[in-house]
This record gives C-alpha cells, structure tokens and sequence, in this order.
C-alpha cells in the first residue's frame, strides 16, 4: 500500500488513496515509534475530497491543517490548479481551497460560538466549526499542563462527542498564541481548525496571527466565514508492507 506523509505547522499525516483504511491500520500507521507515525489518516481522491481519523483510529468531522494538505496534494497529483480556488468535500460539506508557492489557504466555515462553562477552575468556551472545540484564554500557553488539563476537559461530559481543547494567549489585538490538547490525538504542534475557532472567540472577525508550536500561520474572515493562511508539503513517499498485527488490531 503506497501512502504519502505530509505536514502543515508540524500537523503530521499519513495519506491515502483508495478505500478507507480500518481502525487498527490507523493506529499501526500513525505509531511513531512501530509505524511511519503521524497524528492522523487521510483517505483522499481525485473529486477531490477527504476523510480523516484520527491517531486512535477514531473518525474527525473537520481537520484544517489536514485539508491543506490534501489541497497540496491535490495540486501536485494534477486533480487542481495551483493559484485558483478549488472545491474538497469533506463529511461537513464542500471547503475552498487555494494553493500557492509556500502557503495554502482553506475556508473552513462559521465558527458557532457557545456558552462559558466552569470546568476544573477554568472559564471555557463552547464553540464549533464543523467539530467540537473548548477554548481557554491563559497568561501563558507554556506554564499550562495541556496533556492533563487537555485530556480532562475534551473528555468532560460537557463534551458528548470529546471537543479538542485550546489553550490561547492574547498578546495583542492582533497576535495570538495557543496549545492544543486534541481528541484521539493528544498534543499536536497545530490545529487548523483550533486556530480559527481560538481567533473568533477572542478577536471576533478580525485577522490574527497565530502562533503554535508548529509555526505561524494567519486567519481571516469574510462573510463569517474563517480562513487559514499557512505551509503545508510533502514529506516523503513510502510503501506499508503488509504485517500480522494489521488484521485485528494490536
């Protein structure tokens, strides 16, 4: 099976053409340490669409770092045009997107904004955009224990389905930084996604910087609707051989 690893902020992928893979090839293919080691799958075609899972092999409705790599993959593969704006449909309907030189821009949608909860001594916000997100403004992203309080929070039953939890500072107007605790993943460098709902809960729809542990990417809106400036590449190329572990799990 022919896979291609791509990246965009440090927001790792293992992509696949072809039928969806099952939850213990996932997580055999995203183990860092026994397989190519990624935070999630991508199943991609030439529509072009895609779906995505997660490390643990659970499925995700939305991931924006992931649809700008398909958007990258989709350019290199012929299936689109760089410079225009194309179409993928994913399970939360069709996204723009447009590859560039070095960045590749997304819209990913609305962002629906909740209400404040109190959970564990934190004031969190409910919010969404296509998936489930808490957000938590701090005085400082790296004094936060985001492993523990990440965890336990996008587990809360607040969250029915898990939420991926942002931990964001706000060093100007403009400037934002944030960690995030993501379900079926755990810590990850990026979140496409998290970053544009972490720019609406605390900038509305101005523009921001925003600053992860993966890099700097931009976020916009127009007409309510966010998008994400950044890179995403292509990593390297590989072909999984087939071992005993991946039928049945391990």
């Amino acid at each position: 099976m022919k896979f291609t690893k791509m990246e965009g902020l440090g927001n790792d992928f293992v992509v696949l053409e072809g039928a969806d893979p099952d939850p213990a090839l996932i997580r055999r293919l995203c183990d860092r340490r026994h397989g190519v080691g990624a935070d999630g799958v991508l199943a991609v075609d030439s529509r072009p669409g895609m779906r995505y899972w997660n490390a643990d092999g659970s499925s995700a409705e939305m991931c924006g770092n992931g649809l700008r790599c398909v958007a990258r993959y989709a350019v290199e593969a012929g299936w689109a045009a760089a410079g225009e704006w194309m179409v993928i449909e994913t399970a939360v309907g069709p996204r723009r997107a447009r590859v560039d030189d070095d960045t590749v821009t997304v819209e990913l949608g609305a962002v629906e904004l909740g209400e404040n909860l109190k959970l564990g001594g934190r004031t969190v916000r409910r919010a969404s955009i296509g998936n489930p997100h808490a957000v938590i403004v701090v005085e400082d992203p790296e004094s936060v224990d985001v492993t523990e309080e990440g965890a336990r929070i996008g587990a809360d039953p607040a969250f029915p389905d898990g939420a991926n939890v942002e931990f964001v500072a706000i060093d100007t107007p403009g400037k934002i930084r944030l960690r995030v605790w993501e379900r079926g993943v755990g810590e990850t460098l990026a979140c496409g996604s998290g970053m544009v709902v972490a720019s609406a809960a605390v900038s509305g729809d101005q523009p921001v910087e925003v600053s992860v542990r993966g890099g700097v990417a931009r976020v916009y809106f127009e007409e309510r609707s966010g998008y994400l400036v950044g890179p995403a590449r292509r990593v390297f190329e590989g072909e999984w051989l087939p071992l005993s572990a991946d039928v049945g799990g391990r």
